[in-house]
């Protein structure tokens, strides 16, 4: 999973094809739960861009979205919100995959 490097790049993702945001920071212990399992999730939804967002470093676009608990996901598709996944709680591998599979 590539890292997002500045907002000028979520600009461009999101106008892109499948590109599925997951906004994280490496203090938060729910976001380091998913980590060991993330890599088989990306395996399984190879037509989606995976793209991990520091919410720390980007917390003006997190305010902007909406993105207030993390991990959270959102996926976006030629410039349009496609799904999220947004919330405090932790998240398993099997609630992951369900939002993905679920997603337009």
């Amino acid at each position: 999973m590539e890292n997002l490097q500045s907002v000028a790049q979520f600009q461009q993702l999101k106008n892109g094809d499948a590109t599925l945001f997951v906004f994280s920071a490496d203090w938060c212990g729910d976001c380091r739960f998913i980590d060991p399992f993330m890599p088989e999730v990306e395996e399984k939804f190879t037509h989606y861009t995976f793209v991990k967002v520091d919410r720390d470093a980007f917390i003006d676009l997190c305010i902007e979205l909406d993105v207030y608990g993390i991990p959270s996901f959102v996926a976006y598709k030629k410039g349009e919100e496609i799904g999220r996944f947004v919330s405090k709680d932790r998240k398993t591998q099997e609630e992951i995959e369900s939002f993905i599979a679920g997603l337009k």
